[in-house]
C-alpha cells in the first residue's frame, strides 16, 4: 500500500481494486465473456458512426442523436472495462488516486448523459408522431445542437460535486477498493471523515437526474400511445408504433438493469456482494452493445447504410 506522510498524517496515494472479494481465484475467467462483448461494443457503434457519417441520407436529426448515444457508449465503456480486464488478466489492481477520481467522475456523469439522450430521443418521436405537420421546423440540427449542449452541461454540473466531495476526505488508512470500479461509495467509505454528505449527494442526484429523465421518457410515451390510439387505420398505428420500437427497447433494457443494480446494492447482505459488482459492469457493456446492434437491425436507412459501407470496403 502507497502511502505519504504529512502534516495531518498518513495519507493514502493509490487504490487496491480487487474486483470481486470472494472471488479472488476464479474471477479471471469472467473476462471471457467481458472481453468480446467490449469488442462486440466499440466495433458495433464504429460501424454505426462511420456509416452515419458516410451515408448522406442519415444526416438527419434522429441519426445525429443516436451518433450522440454511440459516442457516449464508447466513453462508458472505455471508462471502465479496459481496466477490469488489466486486473483480470495482468493483476494490475492499482489505480493512482487521480486516476480513481477521475473514473468517478465519468462514470458518474456520462451515465446520467445517456438517459438525458433517451430523453431527447423520446422528445423526437413524441413530435414526429403527435404533431408529425411540425416535426421538421422542430427537429432541426440547431436542435440537435442545444441538445447536446443540454445534455452535457446539466449532467456535468449536477455530477461534478459527486468526485470533488469524494477526493476531498481524507483517506489515511485503507485502501482496498472491493469494487472492480472506484464506485463513489465503494472509495468513500475507506476514507477517516463523515461520508454522509457523499451518500445523501449521491442519492438525491441520481435520483432528481435519471428519476426526473425516466417519468419525462413515461410520460412522452404516454402521449405517443394515446396518438396511435386515435388513428383510425391499422396500419398507420403500426407504422407509428414501429418507429418507436428500437427506443422503447434500448429504454426499457437500460433502467431495467440499472434499477436491478440499484436496488441489489441496496439489498446489503440479503445479496451477494458479488452481484451488484458484476451488474454494475455489466452496465457498462450490455446497453453499449446493445444499442447499434438493435437500431442497426430494426432501422432499414441504418441497415442499408451499413451494407452500402461494407460492400465499398471490399
Amino acid at each position: 500500500m502507497k502511502l505519504s506522510q504529512n502534516s495531518t498524517g498518513t495519507q493514502v496515494t493509490e487504490f487496491l481494486m480487487i474486483c470481486f472479494p470472494g472471488m479472488q481465484d476464479t474471477q479471471h475467467w469472467l473476462s471471457i465473456v467481458l472481453a468480446p462483448l467490449l469488442v462486440l461494443a466499440l466495433g458495433a457503434n464504429f460501424v454505426l458512426l462511420l456509416t452515419i457519417q458516410q451515408e448522406a441520407s442519415l444526416h438527419e436529426p434522429m441519426y445525429y442523436l443516436l451518433a450522440i448515444l454511440s459516442v457516449l457508449d464508447v466513453i462508458f465503456c472505455l471508462t471502465v472495462i479496459p481496466k477490469v480486464l488489466l486486473i483480470f488478466w495482468f493483476n494490475m489492481k492499482p489505480i493512482s488516486f487521480a486516476g480513481c477520481f477521475l473514473q468517478m467522475f465519468v462514470m458518474n456523469t456520462f451515465l446520467p448523459m445517456e438517459s438525458s439522450t433517451f430523453l431527447v430521443m423520446a422528445y423526437d418521436r413524441y413530435v414526429a408522431i403527435c404533431h408529425p405537420l411540425r416535426y421538421p421546423s422542430i427537429i432541426t440540427d440547431q436542435f440537435v445542437i442545444n441538445a447536446a449542449i443540454f445534455i452535457v452541461l446539466r449532467n456535468l454540473l449536477a455530477t461534478l460535486p459527486t468526485p470533488v466531495l469524494a477526493a476531498r476526505l481524507d483517506y489515511c488508512a485503507n485502501n482496498v477498493v472491493e469494487n472492480c470500479i472506484c464506485a463513489n461509495i465503494s472509495v468513500a467509505k475507506l476514507s477517516c471523515g463523515d461520508i454522509r454528505l457523499n451518500k445523501l449527494y449521491q442519492f438525491v442526484s441520481v435520483w432528481c437526474l435519471l428519476g426526473s429523465d425516466l417519468v419525462l421518457i413515461l410520460l412522452s410515451y404516454c402521449f405517443i400511445l394515446r396518438a396511435v390510439t386515435r388513428l383510425q387505420s391499422g396500419g398507420a398505428a403500426t407504422k407509428a408504433l414501429s418507429t418507436c420500437g428500437s427506443h422503447l427497447i434500448l429504454i426499457l433494457f437500460f433502467y431495467t438493469l440499472l434499477l436491478v443494480f440499484i436496488f441489489t446494492n441496496k439489498a446489503g447482505k440479503k445479496v451477494p456482494s458479488e452481484v451488484p459488482i458484476l451488474l454494475n459492469v455489466l452496465h457498462h457493456l450490455i446497453p453499449p452493445a446493445l444499442n447499434p446492434i438493435v437500431y442497426g437491425v430494426r432501422t432499414q436507412e441504418i441497415k442499408y447504410g451499413i451494407i452500402k459501407l461494407l460492400k465499398y470496403q471490399k
